[in-house]
C-alpha cells in the first residue's frame, strides 16, 4: 500500500490583514497553542470589520493568556505599528 505525499500548503502574503494578525500575536503566551489562534482570529475580525475596541476584541477571544490584559494590547499595538497599521 502506498502513501500519497500531503498538499503543499500556501503561506498567506505578509502583506494580508490575516498574516498580520497571526504574526502580531506570536509573542504573547498563552496556556495553549489553541488560545493563540483564537486571539489571532478575534484580532483578524477586529481589523476586517473596525467594530468595537482591541480591548473588547482581547477579552472576546477567551484566550488564555499568561500576562496582563494591558500587556497583551500593549505588545499587539506596537507589532501592528511595525506592519505598518496605525491605530
Amino acid at each position: 500500500m502506498s502513501t500519497i505525499a500531503p498538499s503543499t500548503e500556501k503561506a498567506f502574503d505578509d502583506s494580508t490583514l490575516e498574516k498580520i494578525a497571526y504574526n502580531s500575536i506570536k509573542s504573547i503566551p498563552t496556556r495553549e497553542q489553541n488560545d493563540q489562534y483564537r486571539l489571532g482570529y478575534h484580532l483578524w475580525q477586529w481589523l476586517s470589520e473596525k467594530q468595537g475596541t482591541l480591548e473588547q476584541a482581547v477579552k472576546n477571544s477567551g484566550s488564555r493568556i499568561l500576562i496582563s490584559d494591558q500587556e497583551t494590547i500593549a505588545i499587539i499595538k506596537q507589532e501592528l505599528q511595525k506592519s505598518g497599521i496605525n491605530l
